[in-house]
């Protein structure tokens, strides 16, 4: 019986979505508000009903109901109930549910924190928003079914995939997914723009907190993924430029682009097209992210699925949205025009060359991710492209572009004076070159020029990040009133901007400094790597809930002192019989100590030599705290009070109303 509510709710939320799409629409354009107002109640509808689908598919899962095909698939008697919850996402049909659930969330978190929006604005953004639920709805059902039932009905599930047996999977998908579909949002407020006319200040004020809120999740997600990888996949890496990572890296470049781009939409009226086409590409590049996982085209450690039909539908979904997001932007955008005149030493102008540098690096991945499909399309052969390329290709553009964000925290709005500029960059600039140039050797590593480099950027990012909200605090008299007056806007972007620079210094670090070392050791024996003794003392079976377990113990000690003692594990879970290395690491600010256990040397006998292998990290953990405080700068900004979204629409009407 739930099962079958399940499917009745998504086949209901699919009729809602037509009529949130219709009913404002025909209400636009008959000028009737009564049908206008009905945009709101549908979404919250929606929402609702696709909430009672995921509940009750949920409720599939945590009952171990083997009448579904999807739990059958993706469940076992024997997994613990936070796997058998999370299990509702592992796989491509719940994961297609999670993601409608996301968007209709949105939707009717639009129709309730913007109810002062201009009701012909509110209706066209959410009849955008139920267009787009009637796409995914549609692939679902027709497609994407977690509902389909199983017959015969099966004794037992086959397990979920042990991949996904971890916390971080329990976390990571639903903060993706809430980045990823965050851009519609975005994207239907740029589309309602063109239909209307209407481009103004307000509009970006109203549109940059959704935006804002998208790009944390989608920073949190990324970030999570990466530590993820790192800890699970046992071989110590946290990027791989896999087809699947890049296509959620291309939409947060872009995404970041348009925060900034709406910035001088907001503050100087400017960029106004510019803006909306970011808008339409962060959300496009969210859908092609989700074609290239969903239809197997590109090889990837992520993919869900390899059927073509899945392929054709979303390939077509995303050629219908964008075929007409992109003419409705040729007739329209052009009569957008900028106020003012944009001069390049300014705030607005450094942000510009701040877009052209993200918005190149996001085309560099895209080409790099694409190609292999397109070489293979035009009978070029079968490629394969690497960290190698897109090391090549985007590391220059790093360097610029933290350049900048040094410059254009200092820089004022319209036309900025050079010499006064560069005379409050002195300061950051002198201290980040000495402070660059010192740091490998005060870590005890040889000096390297992409180290120091690294180093000088990264520390250029942090003080004038510091150096922007002192020169704030300066400008009034009491210390303590003037960061409180700081507004919250300042502070996250202050953050965020930090942030990126302890990432780079991570990223510089680890990426130089790594050293691994695969070994072979019985018990009782000893390897050294970077002046640690790693001493290997045997294994331990050790059975789980669902799997069984070699159990290492390594002890680690530094010039004859105890520094740690890990644990690493391999596992054979029992209803796949698949073997999974579960890494084991030793955390400090300045380096990480990784163990990944690999196979015993006789496999006849698990108490002799077993491969470990080692790594010596430094830096690991500033890479996670980058994206921490990136994320959580984004949250302070959202949080200001100039962007409470209950009040925006009365601080100003929309004025610049381009003529039909």
């Amino acid at each position: 019986m739930i099962p079958e509510l399940g499917h009745f709710a998504l086949i209901a939320a699919l009729l809602v979505a037509v009529l949130q799409l219709l009913l404002p629409a025909w209400g636009v354009y008959r000028r009737d508000r009564r049908l206008m107002a009905t945009a709101a109640s549908a979404a919250q509808t929606q929402f609702l009903l696709i909430l009672t689908s995921y509940l009750c598919l949920t409720w599939a899962f945590v009952s171990r109901d083997w009448s579904l095909a999807y739990v059958a698939a993706n469940s076992h008697s024997d997994l613990p109930l936070a796997y058998r919850i999370s299990a509702v996402w592992g796989a491509h049909e719940g994961s297609m549910l999670l993601w409608v659930l996301m968007l209709s969330a949105w939707g009717a978190a639009v129709s309730v924190f913007n109810r002062r929006l201009p009701p012909d604005l509110a209706a066209t953004t959410l009849a955008v928003l139920g267009a787009v639920g009637i796409g995914f709805l549609l692939f679902i059902l027709l497609t994407s079914n977690p509902f389909t039932v199983n017959f015969p009905v099966p004794d037992n599930g086959r397990d979920l995939n042990p991949l996904l047996q971890d916390p971080g999977l329990v976390i990571h998908p639903p903060m993706l997914y809430m980045g990823y579909v965050g851009f519609s949002v975005a994207f239907a407020f740029a589309l309602a723009a063109l239909i209307s006319g209407r481009l103004d200040a307000a509009w970006a004020r109203w549109t940059r907190p959704w935006t804002t809120t998208a790009w944390l999740f989608l920073t949190g997600g990324i970030t999570l993924g990466s530590w993820w990888a790192y800890h699970e996949l046992g071989w110590g890496g946290w990027w791989f430029w896999d087809p699947v990572e890049n296509a959620s890296f291309m939409p947060w470049l872009v995404g970041t682009a348009l925060i900034h781009s709406l910035a001088v939409t907001e503050k100087r009226g400017q960029l106004k097209a510019w803006t909306v086409l970011l808008a339409i590409l962060a959300f496009a590049l969210s859908l092609l992210g989700t074609f290239l996982v969903r239809s197997g085209v590109l090889v990837s450690v992520h993919a869900f699925a390899t059927d073509p039909a899945r392929g054709i539908f979303i390939l077509s979904f995303l050629a219908a949205v964008l075929g007409i997001a992109f003419v409705l932007y040729a007739w329209r955008a052009p009569r957008f025009v900028s106020e003012g005149e944009l001069a390049l030493f300014s705030r607005e102008g450094l942000l510009l060359l701040n877009n052209v540098f993200l918005v190149t690096a996001a085309a560099a991945v895209l080409l790099g991710t694409l190609y292999p499909l397109l070489a293979e399309a035009f009978n070029l052969g079968k490629v394969s492209v690497g960290p190698p390329y897109f090391n090549m290709v985007f590391l220059p553009l790093t360097a610029p572009l933290a350049v900048l964000i040094g410059f254009a925290s200092s820089v004022g709005w319209k036309r900025a004076r050079v010499a006064e500029v560069f005379r409050r960059a002195r300061l950051p600039l002198l201290a980040a070159l000495i402070g660059g140039a010192l740091l490998p050797l005060l870590l005890g590593h040889r000096l390297l020029i992409p180290a120091v480099a690294g180093g000088v950027l990264a520390l250029w990012m942090l003080l004038t990040s510091v150096q922007e909200l002192w020169r704030r605090v300066r400008a009034r008299r009491e210390a303590w009133a003037g960061l409180t007056q700081i507004p919250r806007a300042v502070w996250g972007m202050s953050l965020a901007h930090a942030g990126l620079g302890v990432w780079v210094l991570g990223v510089t670090f680890v990426s130089l400094y790594s050293i691994e070392q695969d070994v072979r050791l019985g018990p009782g024996q000893t390897a050294e790597l970077a002046g640690y003794a790693f001493r290997f003392d045997g294994i331990v079976p050790r059975p789980g809930p669902n799997y069984d377990a070699d159990h290492a113990q390594v002890q680690i000690e530094h010039e004859g002192r105890p520094v740690a003692s890990l644990q690493p594990e391999k596992r054979l879970y029992r209803a796949t019989r698949q073997v999974m290395t579960e890494a084991a690491v030793d955390h400090t600010p300045l380096r990480d100590l990784y163990v990944a256990l690999g196979e015993p040397i006789d496999k006849n006998n698990a108490g002799g030599d077993w491969a470990l292998r080692l790594y010596y990290k430094p830096m690991m953990r500033l890479v996670w705290w980058g994206g921490v405080l990136m994320a959580l700068g984004g949250l302070i900004a959202v949080s200001d009070r100039r962007y409470r979204l209950a009040r925006v629409a009365s601080t100003q009407p929309l004025s610049s109303q381009v003529p039909a």
